[in-house]
């Protein structure tokens, strides 16, 4: 049968469907055969502990953190309120709770200071780039890249202090500048005189350290970064830190040492103050300037290695050192300045608020020449190892004193002051108050008076006999001979004669204001006294016979203030006795100085007048007297009332009195005495076994009538 009609089908390979069949399971490719090392098993010991240290680790980290973020919260909330406690800038940068004294001498230039002296506010950009920078240098060298505390300085110190067997906290401290200036700020604590007992103890209870403290310090410090600039807290530590010798900030200290601002210190100056901020009051300059100067050369070294001089300066500054001003180094009048201090108000003096300013009497030309004049006597004619001592004041007529010297060591300050405190007998000092109530009442430097055996009874006390230094008596002689040899008798006899009650009331009244002896001893000096009085009292004399109140403040102001608040408080006051008696009386103790018992005292170039005196057992030896110019007192004699080995007021008293007084008139004009210039008599005055007769003379008929005299 034919297919003819049917189509056929195409002679091609039917289409395969897309979806792909059904995977046969595929056969994983035979794996290589490989040798298998056994599985090592855990020591089951080691494995327990590692996993106990784990957890322990884990659990530390997770306390950790969480007491972290604790500690983290607390300190943030404790700086954030101690931030809101932090007064203005302003209020920072002057911290004392007293006020500084300035002393100026009679030219008007600086010799003393006392109290806590501030200079002047100086900030961080204007002071000197070297004091900066000494100071960064010094105290904290990453002072500008930390927040206030330095974590790498603190782990230093830690290690610096257990490398050398202290406590971690015992020696170097780690303290940043900021951290250091919260101290000095007591952290806001204010002085309150309830708590502490003086303002000593509050700032060693700023200082005092513990673990507590410097937490408390890092949180004030954190917290002082907020709130003020870097150069901001440099200012208030420049300003607050105690840099030696009384001075409270950079330009106190500045002042105080080299006379010039403290923006102009150079590399030296600027390093000695960066190195006393360590221990001030050990390496002040006033105190040991080799110390200083040794400390600033370490300063200059860091400075050096930290980039901020280049070898050339450092070794310009190592080879010259900062040397201290004038002022400074002289140290002048410490006795001197302490008494002005004394014998002003308090609360302008040791108890002020305000920066004060004391204008004085001192002449420091003379304060050397007194100086040096005790120190030649002491090193070439007082025995090795002596301790002996002595005083000296000189003074103008009218009282000012221009030099002062308290005892041996006169680069002092609040040392006993031998010419101001020690009330020693005056001797036969006290003479010439004797002779000037003689000559008031109308006895002559001629009068004459019988040196003989002289006895009075004593009421309690029995007989009591004056004899000469000598042993020796020498009949008649006149009052300007027995006191040009300082005889005891005829003073006695003089001083009974005219009335004690009267020679009393005249040394009272040219200034001796100790009690003075009652019985007839007070002839002979039994009376004590101070060196001021006596120099005051003889400046009463050389004046022309008016009292004299001893002085050394002239005028007392504020600084910055031109109007004084006060002036002075002595110089001359009320007679006492008439000029010619005066007059008279100088020409009686130039005898003395001119072949008396004062002839070591004698000038080469000029007149003078004065009396010596030594008292019982030689334990107070003094030489009092005057040119026309000064006046000077010499007082010598031990602390304890040792008695002096061969010293009499005529012996070094003198001798001292005129190196003195040689040293005081160097260059000043030639002047003569003003006292009577006797012509021969022909015959000589009354003899005090031959008083005048009551009423002969009216000054003495006054002075009788004032004091109930027969």
């Amino acid at each position: 049968m034919s297919n003819s009609g049917r189509k056929r089908p195409p002679l091609v390979a039917p289409k395969r469907s897309r979806k792909a069949p059904a995977k046969a399971a595929r056969r994983k490719p035979a794996a290589k055969r490989t040798r298998s090392k056994p599985a090592r098993k855990r020591n089951p010991i080691i494995a327990f502990f590692a996993r106990i240290i784990g957890w322990i680790l884990r659990l530390v980290w997770r306390i950790t953190w969480r007491v972290g973020a604790v500690i983290a919260l607390i300190v943030g909330v404790s700086v954030g309120y101690t931030y809101t406690t932090l007064p203005e800038y302003s209020a920072l940068l002057d911290g004392r709770a007293k006020g500084s004294v300035t002393l100026l001498d009679r030219a008007g230039d600086v010799f003393a200071w006392r109290g806590d002296q501030f200079g002047g506010v100086v900030d961080a950009n204007t002071v000197s780039k070297h004091l900066k920078n000494a100071v960064i240098a010094t105290e904290d060298r990453r002072f500008y890249l930390h927040p206030g505390v330095d974590p790498i300085g603190i782990a230093s110190a830690i290690r610096i202090n257990l490398s050398e067997g202290r406590g971690p906290l015992s020696g170097n401290g780690g303290s940043t500048i900021t951290q250091q200036t919260a101290k000095l700020l007591c952290f806001g604590v204010e002085f309150d005189e309830t708590q502490w007992k003086n303002e000593a103890e509050y700032v060693a209870d700023c200082r005092r350290s513990s673990l507590w403290r410097k937490a408390k310090e890092a949180v004030y410090a954190l917290a002082m970064e907020l709130k003020y600039t870097k150069d901001e807290v440099l200012s208030v530590y420049l300003n607050r830190a105690y840099l030696g010798g009384g001075a409270y900030g950079a330009e106190a200290a500045s002042q105080r040492y080299f006379g010039k601002p403290a923006a102009n210190l150079n590399v030296s100056e600027g390093a000695m103050l960066a190195g006393l901020l360590t221990a001030p009051s050990t390496l002040a300059p006033t105190s040991n300037l080799e110390r200083s100067q040794n400390r600033a050369s370490v300063v200059v070294g860091l400075m050096r290695r930290q980039g901020y001089l280049s070898d050339k300066e450092a070794a310009l500054a190592l080879a010259n050192p900062a040397e201290l001003s004038a002022a400074a180094e002289a140290q002048a009048g410490g006795y001197f300045a302490d008494w002005v201090m004394a014998s002003g108000p308090e609360f302008f003096t040791r108890d002020t608020t305000e920066d004060v300013i004391i204008k004085t009497t001192l002449d420091q030309r003379l304060q050397r020449a007194a100086e040096d004049a005790l120190s030649y006597i002491f090193d070439n004619k007082v025995r090795e190892g002596s301790k002996a001592q002595a005083a000296i004041v000189v003074m103008s007529a009218d009282g000012a004193v221009r030099a002062m010297v308290g005892g041996r060591k006169t680069k002092v300050v609040g040392a006993f002051n031998r010419a101001t405190q020690a009330r020693r007998q005056t001797g036969s000092a006290f003479k010439p108050f004797v002779y000037a109530t003689a000559l008031e009442l109308g006895y002559n430097f001629d009068s004459v008076v019988v040196d003989e055996p002289y006895c009075l009874n004593i009421p309690g006390s029995g007989r009591w006999c004056p004899e000469n230094y000598t042993r020796k008596h020498y009949g008649r002689v006149t009052l300007a001979e027995a006191l040009r040899q300082s005889l005891n008798v005829p003073a006695v006899k003089i001083s009974e004669s005219v009335g004690r009650d009267l020679v009393r009331k005249v040394a009272s009244e040219f200034g001796i204001e100790s009690d003075l002896a009652a019985g007839p001893a007070l002839a002979l000096g039994a009376s004590e006294s101070t060196l001021l009085e006596m120099t005051g009292a003889y400046a009463g004399i050389l004046n022309g016979g008016s009292s004299v109140t001893p002085y050394g403040l002239v005028e007392l102001s504020l600084l910055g203030d031109s109007t004084p608040l006060m002036g002075s408080g002595g110089g001359i006051g009320e007679r006492v006795i008439r000029e010619e008696a005066a007059r008279e009386l100088i020409y009686m103790m130039s005898r003395v100085v001119d072949g008396g018992t004062g002839s070591r005292a004698k000038l080469p170039d000029r007149e003078a007048a004065g009396k010596t005196g030594t008292t019982q057992a030689a334990r107070d030896a003094w030489f009092l007297g005057f040119s026309a110019d000064y006046v000077a007192g010499v007082w010598m004699g031990y602390d304890d009332n040792t008695p002096l080995t061969g010293v009499t007021g005529g012996g070094l008293p003198a001798e001292i009195w005129h190196e003195t007084m040689v040293r005081v008139h160097e260059g000043v004009p030639v002047k003569p005495l003003p006292m009577l210039r006797p012509t021969p008599r022909p015959t000589p005055g009354p003899t005090v076994r031959q008083r005048r007769a009551p009423g002969a003379n009216p000054i003495e008929n006054l002075l009788r009538g004032l004091f109930g005299m027969n």
